[in-house]
């Protein structure tokens, strides 16, 4: 076992993990480094959509935007604390402005302003983009900054173990390779670690996370840090064969829905449920604002996605997307549109027949981005499916980023800071916003000194590994499969419809498979253990995952992208009104000796702040001094 020591260690490489190391080491903290599974994979580096969405306070136009105002969004989006929402609406300017300083390329109009547009649950045009990549670019800016500081960054490693006692951090547990001459282990001693290791992903089987992501949060949740808001995540709309999101433009130049039995027969399916073709037409153009899943649209846009899933699962059908014809309803042309959908594309120089025509015109990134990927839009038609996408809870967070174990931090998407629903790219500014927090903290008020007990948790922790991975080996490999029974039954049970009888029986299923872990999981390979303790980690993030979508469903039914059917009827187009009473809780759970605990918290209310200057000048003094 090789052993390093950092003063802090920082677990992801994407645009969170980055900006972690990278704002560190301005701060002071110099003897940092990066641990990463895959420099090049993760989401930040490999996803996105038609533009992908920055969203931050509005730094163009007349409409009057604010901090306040910005974390009052954030704060309605519902279980949601009002603390981490001021800190991520106060610090999205300097947070943005530093990647433009990096040299990621947001547009601005001719005087300089960072003009934007309107995304989902946005009251003001907050959003902007650089394009499909915009996380990518983001990604790859601050590696560029990372890497011109000499900051160290362990590739090919993976982290299986957070090395805690008396409820602090005193380092990390690695596999850097696994051979036939054995594993390598790095164990590396520090009293900060902050992850930034994006959302659960191996969860689910549809997926639009690209599969080169996984996920770590299980990391978190065996060191004995709280979870928060597990039950709330986004689905929506994507492709399959080549992962990605048709939200935006891919709605709004008007698409065919068209699906395919076993026989081979094509359907348009949508017009055999919608009154008229313009009620039809219109909310498919809505989709592209209102791309995530939500119950509160279910007599509108997000009818759509109960369609496709209709269509997809229950009749077995295979469903796509067609840029190649005009959908129907618009046998009179653009006559046919609302005025909404019409004015937009007449502003966008799009009144062109053929979707695939006005894509070019509105968004050629779009086109362009399948076309790497094999896929001519105007040539063949788009496989899609209802994916998850995003889990807006995580690991639970203050509103420095600090988890409920002392000198572990989780920031992006790792981080629990969102609730029922949130603007769509607030996601990317709170990578920003949360690992400068963390940053912070840990170089003004961190790094406390530790007992000496690191070398006796790493040896602790590679013994127990040895022993899972002794009584795991197999003649056969199963653990593949293994992953596609447990992320299947994910997606079938706990997605965006849920039903309470089906999730209690598929929570037995788990606990069950928890137990015959040894028996079920077999690798034969050593390069396979990485994946075998993966399975492990994901079946334990499924358990929390799942008793939190049940407790929500029976206390709060149906609310954000979460339609509880317990009545069966799940075509219904008008889902129970959100219970107000959940909007101002979060749903904290966390592992114990005695099994899951589930309790509710209410939500920390937005801060009374001080705006007095002299006071806060003075206060800022003092808190730019370290402790000793």
């Amino acid at each position: 076992m090789r052993k390093l020591k950092f003063d802090a260690v920082v677990i992801g490489s994407g645009a969170a993990g980055y900006n972690a190391a990278d704002r560190l080491y301005e701060y002071g903290v110099k003897d940092v480094c990066v641990v990463t599974e895959g420099r090049l994979t993760g989401t930040s580096r490999n996803t996105g959509s038609d533009k992908q969405t920055y969203y931050k306070l509005s730094l163009a136009g007349d409409e009057g935007d604010s901090v306040m105002k910005m974390a009052q969004t954030l704060f309605d989006g519902g279980a949601v604390d009002g603390d981490i929402a001021l800190a991520e609406a106060a610090n999205s300017v300097p947070s943005f402005m530093r990647l433009v300083n990096l040299g990621v390329d947001f547009p601005t109009n001719e005087y300089g302003e960072y003009v934007g547009y309107k995304t989902d649950h946005d009251p003001y045009r907050r959003a902007t983009s650089v394009g499909p990549y915009t996380s990518r670019r983001m990604t790859e800016a601050l590696e560029e900054a990372v890497i011109g500081k000499g900051i160290r960054i362990i590739d090919d490693c993976r982290i299986i173990k957070i090395l805690v006692s008396d409820g602090g951090v005193y380092g990390v547990l690695g596999i850097e390779k696994t051979c036939g001459d054995g594993i390598g282990y790095v164990a590396i001693e520090t009293p900060s670690v902050i992850m930034a290791t994006g959302g659960p992903a191996a969860c689910y089987y549809d997926s639009v996370y690209p599969e080169c992501h996984t996920g770590s949060s299980g990391l978190a949740l065996d060191a004995g840090a709280e979870m928060v808001n597990l039950s709330e995540w986004q689905y929506g709309l994507a492709s399959t064969e080549f992962r990605w999101n048709v939200s935006g433009t891919y709605q709004q130049v008007l698409p065919r829905y068209v699906s395919v039995d076993a026989d081979g027969v094509e359907r348009e399916f949508l017009t055999e449920y919608f009154a008229t073709g313009q009620e039809m037409l219109k909310n498919v153009f809505l989709k592209g604002y209102e791309w995530p899943f939500d119950v509160r649209k279910l007599s509108g846009s997000s009818y759509i996605d109960l369609l496709v899933y209709n269509e997809s699962v229950i009749k077995g059908r295979s469903v796509y997307l067609d840029f190649t014809r005009e959908p129907s309803g618009m046998e009179r042309g653009f006559d046919a549109l609302d005025e909404t959908a019409r004015d937009y594309l007449a502003n966008s120089n799009a009144l062109v027949p053929l979707p695939v025509e006005r894509l070019k015109i509105m968004n050629p990134g779009a086109v362009a981005l399948y076309k790497e990927h094999g896929i001519d839009l105007s040539k063949q038609p788009l496989k899609i499916a209802v994916c998850a996408q995003h889990n807006n809870g995580g690991v639970k967070v203050n509103s420095d980023w600090q988890t409920s174990v002392e000198g572990l931090y989780a920031a992006g998407e790792a981080a629990g800071t969102f609730g029922i629903f949130r603007p769509g790219g607030s996601a990317l500014n709170s990578t920003q916003v949360g690992s400068m927090r963390a940053a912070r903290h840990v170089a003004f008020f961190g790094r406390k000194e530790r007992k000496n007990l690191f070398g006796e948790l790493a040896d602790r922790a590679v013994s127990e590994t040895e022993k899972l991975i002794a009584a795991t080996k197999g003649e056969k490999s199963t653990v593949k499969d293994m992953r596609v029974r447990y992320s299947k039954r994910m997606s079938r049970n706990f997605a965006f419809l849920r039903k309470s009888d089906d999730m209690a029986n598929a929570l037995k299923e788990i606990k069950i498979d928890k137990e015959n872990f040894a028996r079920d999981n077999k690798w034969k390979n050593a390069d396979e253990i990485t994946y075998m303790l993966k399975n492990l980690e994901t079946l334990k993030m499924q358990e929390v995952i799942g008793e939190s979508m049940l407790y929500a469903a029976q206390r709060f039914g149906s609310r954000g992208s979460a339609f509880v059917t317990d009545d069966g009827d799940f075509l219904g187009r008008n889902a129970k009104e959100e219970n107000p009473v959940g909007r101002r809780v979060k749903i904290v759970v966390q592992n114990t000796d005695n099994g899951v605990k589930i309790v509710e918290q209410p939500v920390n209310p937005i801060p009374e702040r001080d705006l007095w200057f002299e006071r806060v000048w003075n206060k800022y003094q003092r808190s730019k001094e370290r402790k000793e």
